[in-house]
């Protein structure tokens, strides 16, 4: 146990409530709880103190500055204690309707969710800030769009880094100088109008209208034609060019397929992807994907491996032979199945249009 915690000395230096300390006899339990505190942020653990009541954080801030020393024998106790409460406890319960709502978020449908906080005047706030910065950047852009230049100045102090930085890069030259100027004059700011501006926000993100879908159209769209054959989802994209070029468009950004492979994997990443593959998978959609982006694709996966697989591959499929276009498909839709679950669980990462932009 760390030194800072003050204790009393061991050896008999006079009675401890001499200087101001607590007797195990006579600790309530906010005293107890206070000494549970204190410890925890002794050792390095981080706690959420700040989700408590400003009424629980003030008693907890008074007690600790009142409590003086503790000897190790009733520090020893106060843990045991607590060590036996947690081991007793079977469940527990949130309190209110507030705490209710926010274990069953995301299991109960959204518009019973919706009626209930409307009913019970209940707003889904907890830590403000920490809600907001789980939004990505399209809706900060969009948040940011709606408010000042000076509460956008706080918004982006808030953010990490990284994602302020991708927010600012995607707002308009004029307006991110002019938030990044206004950035210099919040040194001043209180951290009471910091949370006020916090908890405007995130009932701005209340207030919106359950959705009935997680995702956007685009996604879902573009995720049922990763399923689909060639046919059908050239003759699907080729419908939506006609009737809506823009949705059309977005949905072709989230389409990932084989002829992708050669424009949006990344040549280093070619023997990971290879290494959860069968062999007879990827001989059946080179046998068949020989010409055009099919065919780049396909040189590609080749051309990044070891030339001694490379090799065993190419052999493979001169003696495949002709390739029924349903085998084909199943095949080529499996190697793309499998980058799609690289991608998700963060082994690599494709190479996006902005990339290229960049570039």
């Amino acid at each position: 146990m760390s030194s800072m915690i003050p204790m009393a000395p061991l050896g008999g230096a006079g009675d401890l409530t001499s200087f101001g300390g607590m007797r195990k006899t006579n600790l309530t339990r906010p005293q107890k709880a206070a000494i549970i505190v204190r410890f925890l942020l002794n050792e390095g653990a981080e706690l959420a103190l700040a989700e408590l009541s400003d009424g629980h954080q003030a008693d907890l801030t008074y007690m600790m500055g009142d409590m003086g020393y503790i000897d190790r024998e009733t520090l020893s106790d106060v843990l045991m204690e607590f060590a036996q409460e947690l081991e007793s406890i079977g469940l527990s319960f949130p309190n209110g309707i507030s705490g209710a709502l926010s274990v069953l978020q995301g299991q109960i449908s959204p518009l019973t969710e919706a009626r209930l906080r409307k009913e019970a005047g209940v707003r889904m706030i907890g830590n403000p800030w920490a809600r907001i910065k789980e939004q990505s950047v399209p809706e900060l852009i969009t948040m940011i769009d709606g408010e000042s230049i000076e509460v956008s100045a706080v918004l982006i102090s808030k953010l990490p880094v990284e994602k302020a930085a991708m927010v600012l890069a995607k707002l308009p030259g004029d307006k991110a100088r002019r938030i990044t100027f206004a950035m210099s004059m919040t040194e001043s700011i209180t951290p009471e109008a910091v949370d006020r501006i916090g908890l405007t926000l995130a009932c701005q993100l209340e207030d919106q209208p359950p959705k009935a879908f997680k995702q956007g159209p685009e996604d879902r769209l573009g995720a049922i034609l990763n399923n689909a054959t060639t046919a059908t989802r050239d003759e699907v994209l080729e419908s939506l060019d006609e009737k809506d070029a823009e949705f059309a468009g977005a949905v072709r950004r989230r389409i990932f397929t084989y002829a992708h492979i050669a424009t949006r994997v990344k040549p280093l990443d070619v023997p990971r992807l290879v290494k959860d593959l069968e062999d007879d998978i990827l001989i059946t959609a080179m046998a068949f994907a020989t010409a055009g982006d099919f065919g780049l694709s396909t040189e590609f996966i080749l051309s990044n491996m070891s030339g001694r697989m490379a090799d065993q591959l190419r052999e493979g499929i001169t003696e495949r032979g002709t390739v029924k276009t349903k085998e084909a498909e199943a095949a080529m839709s499996e190697i793309t199945k499998s980058i799609r679950e690289l991608v998700d669980m963060g082994e690599i990462k494709l190479v996006s249009d902005e990339d290229e932009d960049d570039e």
